[in-house]
């Protein structure tokens, strides 16, 4: 099941300002990722997924690597996705049989702006296999998932991914019974969004 898409960006004020002009619609504040130098705004895609729009805590700065190579990023670009497996072990073990190794399990946790500590397990792998088509697995245990609090929301009206090796992004995909399908090209994800503005379309 998609979980979330990443939205990384050098520029998160201006990236969530150029989003509300396009759609109409206006991500709310997520939550800082202490340590690793960043911050979120979040828009639902729907009742069980949602848009992360992720760039530089410019307050609270981290010497070193950002995640999603945010540090190296000029603009935004849709870097990769999530999906949320019923067993987040079991699907690990598939992916590697199916040839991507997704990384560690590991735990992660950030306040909302309201104070409410939300946990999380996740696949981390750098580099991000098959350039990030490949989604990484997240696991939210009993935490409350972002986009059922209420978020406001945007029509997931496309999604896509290219790369030029599909056949192996697809052969991984199957194993993690997820139904999109990679076709050649350069490496990408490609997302269209709309809201009672009108569509922006996510690269």
């Amino acid at each position: 099941m998609l979980d979330h898409l990443v939205l990384a960006t050098d520029d998160l004020r201006g990236s969530v300002a150029a989003f509300a002009a396009a759609t109409g619609v206006e991500p709310v504040e997520g939550g800082r990722h202490v340590g690793r130098g960043t911050r979120n705004y979040l828009v639902g895609l729907g009742d069980a997924s949602y848009l992360e729009i992720i760039g530089p805590d410019v307050e609270r700065p981290v010497e070193g690597a950002m995640p999603f190579g945010i540090d190296g990023l000029q603009g935004s670009r849709l870097v990769t996705w999530a999906v949320r497996p019923a067993d987040i072990e079991a699907a690990v073990v598939a992916a590697r049989e199916a040839g991507a190794d997704l990384g560690p399990i590991e735990s992660m946790s950030r306040r909302t702006p309201a104070g409410e500590l939300l946990s999380w397990r996740l696949t981390a792998a750098y580099p991000a296999p098959y350039d990030g088509i490949v989604p990484f697995l997240i696991d939210w245990g009993t935490s409350r998932h972002p986009a059922g609090s209420g978020l406001p929301s945007v029509e997931l009206v496309d999604f896509g991914a290219t790369h030029p090796r599909p056949d192996e992004v697809n052969a991984v995909l199957d194993a993690l019974e997820i139904g999109l399908r990679a076709v050649p090209g350069e490496p990408g994800l490609q997302a269209t969004v709309a809201g009672p503005g009108g569509t922006y379309s996510l690269r």
